[in-house]
């Protein structure tokens, strides 16, 4: 594959906050106790989107999806799956309840094979595992190709195909991803994103943080960028691609990487 742009997606229809499938409300959250890295950030994801989330180092990207996935605790607001109130609820809870989370390192065993890096995505529902391997195998073929190989010895966008394969064995609707591109060579990044669109156009709604703002903005319907922990401005990919204010504010020289 060659590090050619990435065709962008079509933006569907905006859709209204009673519509989203998962949101953050006004979130106040932080890792040490009094000092927050999210102050009042609001976000949503409507059914099959796949919304992006950019914005300068320490903005608090990474934390706001890590707070939506009960891995931060929430001090104020509240993230909602659908009309649910889940702000509350532990990852392996919110796992059982269509949630997926793919972190941006540390994201496959190394010393398992492929296929019992899949296995242990569904770890406590095996009798599921046929029939999802299927689905997962058959929108990335080469899991199933080399599925005897062990992810140590894959390359850095390989063993992001296999951390993405293994959250989508839960069959989740909703997908954060964190930093999908991060330390991969260009070629590898056009591969993994193209890879995160393969997701997405199978029905799964995807909220993902990325450094890369040029690529994340070619494949997102929507994107938001954070700002001293809060969402600063918000449209479609191609609105804030050039929209000359945000570039330089926020975005500087990522935006224009590769042009």
């Amino acid at each position: 594959m060659t590090d050619e742009p990435i065709e962008p997606h079509p933006p569907p229809a905006k859709p209204v906050d009673g519509d989203a499938v998962v949101a953050a409300v006004d979130l106040v959250a932080g890792y040490v106790p009094g000092v927050n890295i999210l102050n009042g950030c609001s976000v949503h994801a409507g059914k099959g989107e796949l919304v992006g989330i950019i914005g300068p180092n320490g903005a608090g990207k990474s934390t706001l999806i890590k707070a939506m996935f009960g891995l931060v605790t929430v001090r104020s607001g509240k993230v909602l799956l659908g009309e649910e109130d889940i702000s509350s609820l532990p990852a392996h809870t919110l796992v059982a309840r269509g949630l997926g989370y793919v972190p941006q390192n540390n994201n496959v065993f190394p010393s398992l094979s492929i296929e019992e890096n899949l296995q242990m995505g569904l770890y406590l529902r095996p009798k599921e595992y046929g029939g999802r391997y299927q689905t997962i195998t058959s929108m990335f073929p080469v899991l199933h190709d080399r599925r005897a190989q062990k992810c140590g010895s894959l390359s850095g966008g390989e063993r992001q195909v296999v951390a993405m394969g293994r959250a989508l064995m839960t069959d989740p609707q909703v997908l954060f991803l964190d930093e999908p591109s991060a330390g991969l060579s260009p070629i590898m990044q056009d591969s993994v994103f193209e890879s995160i669109k393969t997701i997405n156009e199978s029905g799964v709604t995807i909220l993902m943080v990325e450094q890369n703002a040029r690529r994340c903005l070619e494949v997102a319907h929507r994107g938001y960028v954070l700002d001293q922990g809060r969402d600063a401005y918000t449209g479609t990919g191609t609105e804030l691609f050039n929209d000359p204010k945000v570039i330089e504010l926020y975005l500087g020289t990522l935006a224009r990487v590769g042009d």
